[in-house]
């Protein structure tokens, strides 16, 4: 072959390289978040037979959340509050099963859907779900008057990474995270081995970091079959959270371990949430 024509295809390679670079650079958002998966409410926590509020609050910089106040069932007093922060596409319609999960546990149970999902206002952004998380905290701690101590923060897979940046500024009492990674530069690499991901990414979602300075009790539950996050990067959470922690292994796919697991993962949680978040003040 050609010198000359060696050289034309070694310049094309070079700029097609350079062209996909800095469309993952510039997409990274959109790789990242789905909100337009399901911006309508398909259903509320009265289709599953759950009393609840629709609450409404504003963030930091002015940007306003749409969420779910859910009490614990009428017949018992709460043990305690979830904040629940969900994954990175729907929205908290598409989570009727774990709010009716954390009734049955005696649970109430504030979820809410992040700015650009659902029903709130603006664009998702790392910035932003982390004002998210503290509005979220503000309105449970200060307006619902609720004890730091008896919050528990449950985040699945994205929403994890939220939760554990939130554990890591405040003081709740507990910390679950469900098939969540350790971080998305971490992932990104996994995803594509053939480019400079850590280099090039603009998020971090630190889970792995933020669990160093978290001081609360952590529940870890993973799949070993989970597609999306590879199971190392749970056991890695688990190893990196301080004492109290379990480990709960997952059954099925990324979306369907709960499903799979619904039994053994209800008595897991239920054990090391009322071991130690202690008793109801």
């Amino acid at each position: 072959m050609p010198m000359r024509m060696l050289l034309n295809l070694a310049v094309m390679a070079i700029v097609t390289y350079a062209a996909l670079l800095l469309l993952l650079f510039f997409a990274q958002p959109r790789l990242i978040y789905f909100p337009e998966t399901g911006r309508d409410l398909i259903a509320t926590p009265e289709q599953v037979g759950l009393a609840y509020e629709p609450v409404e609050i504003a963030t930091a910089d002015n940007e306003t959340l749409h969420g779910w106040f859910v009490p614990a069932p009428a017949a018992t007093a709460a043990k305690g509050t979830v904040l629940f922060f969900h994954g990175n596409a729907g929205n908290i319609s598409q989570r009727l099963y774990y709010l009716a999960m954390l009734a049955e546990l005696g649970y109430a149970t504030f979820i809410f859907d992040y700015r650009g999902y659902g029903r709130s206002s603006g664009s998702p952004s790392e910035s932003g779900t982390y004002l998210d998380a503290q509005a979220a905290w503000h309105y449970l701690t200060e307006t619902k008057g609720i004890p730091p101590a008896r919050v528990v923060l449950f985040g699945e897979s994205l929403g994890g990474a939220v939760a554990a940046w939130l554990a890591a500024r405040e003081k709740p009492g507990a910390l679950v995270l469900a098939s969540t990674f350790t971080s998305v530069p971490a992932m990104a690499a996994k995803i594509y081995p053939f480019l400079p991901v850590r280099l090039l990414s603009r998020f971090e979602y630190n889970t792995l970091e933020y669990l160093r300075s978290v001081t609360c009790p952590v529940f870890v539950a993973h799949s070993p079959q989970d597609e999306i996050v590879p199971f190392e990067q749970g056991r890695a959470l688990y190893q990196a959270a301080p004492e109290p922690k379990q480990f709960l292994e997952l059954q099925g796919g990324h979306n369907d371990g709960f499903i799979f697991m619904r039994k053994p993962w209800i008595k897991a949680l239920a054990d090391f949430i009322g071991e130690n978040l202690g008793a109801p003040l």
